[in-house]
């Protein structure tokens, strides 16, 4: 039975990309610059009226162990695709990434793969419409007990805590993680989610889980205040390991009464996303190794730092020499 380093469980999704000009935002209808989730008959138009696509593994948490991967973690993805053209590619891909994608893609699957149509218009601006597919129908099915038994550090994404089925898979998973020893922590992913959801998040958070990352915004919308230190304070009575990213102003992580600032240098990102995520993956790595949790800040906010250089949400640089560079390995 294989142990993993660090075991991710999260939206499995297929970033498509094309370049557009506005003119042709209007034509489609799209909204320029923003995020919207749209329904299959649009997606279907959508992606058959992209240009020179390019197709990416995404998906938030997917992201972060694909990052971990990039590391030397040994690193593993549960995640749901469909057995067609798209969810073969991301399986695909996720393996060349050093990932295991750990279930197969599945046929006759009820929706297809998710993906997010990306239209990149020529002042860098992102418009991005998400059709959310199969993969937000993950459930206890698709969580082998064998796997998240054995996994060191589990890592759990918010957005999948939309559906019930996705609240009872974290809730399991998080329980066999700790039956076999490891740590279990989520990634809040979205202020909107947990106000969908806030009862439920703040119990699991409390009672299943060992740490919590996310940015200030979703940090404070856990106890609906705008008070970021209050909001901490209130987090770190619940959870033994908060984790908080605030951008050009630094990493704020509660530990046990204590609290580590880690500052950054602020700079003008050529393409923000993926900077939460990617920092997620340098913070867990030095978790997952037995760094201190300052080291472990300062890890994530090199690995934030390489991904924000340049287009796309994954790592392009050798991030552990990078990571040496700053003598933090």
């Amino acid at each position: 039975m294989r142990t993993y380093q660090i075991v991710g469980i999260g939206n499995a999704v297929v970033d498509v990309i094309s370049q557009s000009d506005d003119s042709f935002l209007d034509l489609m209808g799209i909204e320029k610059g923003i995020m919207q989730l749209i329904e299959r008959d649009r997606g279907e138009v959508l992606y058959a009226a992209m240009q020179g696509r390019v197709q990416t593994p995404g998906g938030s948490v997917a992201n972060t162990i694909a990052g971990a991967g990039a590391l030397g973690l040994d690193a593993a993805f549960i995640g749901r695709v469909h057995d067609d053209a798209l969810g073969q590619f991301y399986a695909k891909s996720m393996s060349d990434d050093g990932v295991d994608f750990v279930n197969p893609p599945v046929p006759g699957g009820e929706l297809p793969t998710s993906r997010s149509m990306i239209f990149v218009s020529p002042d860098g601006e992102r418009s991005m419409n998400t059709y959310l597919g199969i993969s937000s129908e993950l459930s206890s099915t698709d969580v082998s007990k064998d796997v998240a038994g054995q996994a060191k550090i589990m890592f759990l994404e918010g957005y999948l805590f939309d559906k019930d089925k996705g609240k009872t898979a974290f809730l399991e998973a998080a329980r066999s993680c700790h039956e076999g020893g490891g740590k279990a922590g989520i990634a809040i992913s979205d202020p909107f989610c947990v106000e969908r959801h806030r009862a439920d998040f703040l119990s699991l958070i409390e009672n299943e889980l060992d740490y919590v990352i996310g940015n200030e915004d979703e940090i404070k919308s856990l106890f609906e205040t705008d008070d970021l230190d209050e909001a901490l304070a209130k987090t770190a009575a619940i959870c033994p390991l908060v984790v908080c990213t605030r951008s050009g102003d630094g990493v704020t992580v509660v530990s046990e009464g204590k609290h580590i600032e880690v500052p950054v240098t602020k700079v003008v990102p050529v393409d923000a996303t993926g900077a939460g995520d990617q920092f997620a993956a340098g913070f867990l790595f030095g978790l997952a190794t037995g760094r201190d949790l300052e080291t472990c800040a300062k890890m994530g906010c090199v690995c934030a730092g390489e991904v924000i250089s340049h287009i796309g949400p994954r790592p392009e640089a050798n991030m552990l020499a990078l990571l040496k560079a700053e003598g933090l390995v």
